[in-house]
């Protein structure tokens, strides 16, 4: 019994030794086109013969487990490449629709209009800009020269003023946090 018990020890002990050497003795070399068929390695005699009949029992085993585990680590990192995908999408569409409004707030401005404000007198020009939709009248000032917007601007009331810098300020970027560190 003794000599049972040390024979198992020893070929635990030397399947340990072996490590990834199980699957590295069992595994088939790749068959080329014109190479000869692959002969099975010999297994050895004595007691090194356990290792190599159990490396030999597991090796199909061991394969299953590995591709098993490879196809579940691919699924992840394709899951997660969709959800980064998916994101990105997200921002190309809101950056769209930001460009669109963008385009469609300087379009409110048309020429003729600027035309006539940019040859009024400064405070004619505040009076009109004043009473105008916040979004509009920005637009117009954008479209200035910027001594005259600044003139307009200048004889405004001070708030109306400030609401007009500020939306104008929006123009060129959608929120002040954006793009920023956080």
């Amino acid at each position: 019994m003794i000599r049972l018990a040390s024979s198992s020890a020893l070929g635990l002990l030397l399947l340990a030794a072996s490590g990834a050497g199980c699957l590295a003795q069992t595994a088939p070399a790749p068959i080329a086109a014109s190479a000869p068929a692959v002969v099975p390695p010999r297994l050895p005699d004595g007691p090194e013969a356990n290792a190599a009949q159990y490396c030999a029992g597991i090796a199909n085993a061991a394969n299953d487990a590995r591709y098993t585990r490879q196809m579940a680590a691919l699924a992840a990192m394709e899951k997660e490449i969709e959800q980064r995908i998916a994101a990105l999408e997200q921002k190309r569409a809101e950056y769209q629709e930001w460009l669109q409004r963008r385009e469609t707030f300087l379009k409110k401005a048309d020429e003729s209009l600027v035309a006539m404000v940019s040859q009024m007198r400064p405070d004619a020009a505040a009076a009109q800009l004043t009473v105008m939709n916040e979004y509009a009248a920005a637009a117009i000032l954008s479209r200035l020269s910027p001594r005259t917007a600044s003139a307009i601007l200048n004889e405004m009331d001070p708030n109306r003023a400030a609401v007009l810098a500020t939306t104008l300020a929006g123009m060129s970027r959608r929120n002040a946090n954006e793009g920023k560190p956080g």
